[in-house]
């Protein structure tokens, strides 16, 4: 952006109003960061974007703490399903027979990997549930 890019011919393209507001505009942000403080601010359809059904809003920040997880770990030769609320998890047959996780064949020497990535989401008590009956898995999680 260049502030004030006047041409000659009655000021046609001159956006030095526009141009300036957005510098102050970007001044102010910077002063209420520098001096410690905070803002909110609301955005109304920017750029012609709309509210979609299931969005989430979006808050940016500084000073954003992570939420703490708990890891677990399973080395079965049985079947069962994993009861807790998780985030991420991994299963390796480390056996030499097949076994099966979420109902499908998982090969000796296979790993798989599950993450829900985004912030807080995760999958369900019992969604994953597993067979090592006749190998041996390992399932490592965080819940």
């Amino acid at each position: 952006m260049s502030i004030g890019n006047l041409k000659d011919t009655g000021n046609l393209g001159n956006n030095f109003p526009y141009q300036y507001k957005v510098l102050q505009g970007l001044q102010g942000i910077i002063d209420t960061i520098a001096g410690g403080g905070s803002s909110n601010v609301t955005i109304i359809n920017p750029l012609g974007q709309n509210v979609m059904a299931n969005s989430l809003p979006v808050v940016l920040a500084s000073n954003q703490t992570g939420a703490a997880r708990t890891p677990g770990f399973i080395r079965t030769t049985s079947s069962g399903t994993i009861g807790v609320i998780t985030y991420s998890v991994s299963v390796s047959n480390v056996g030499s027979n097949n076994g099966t996780f979420l109902g499908v064949t998982i090969k000796p020497g296979e790993t798989l990997n599950f993450n829900a990535d985004a912030i807080n989401n995760y999958y369900t008590s019992g969604t994953f549930a597993y067979n090592g009956t006749g190998t041996e898995l390992i399932i490592i999680y965080n819940s």
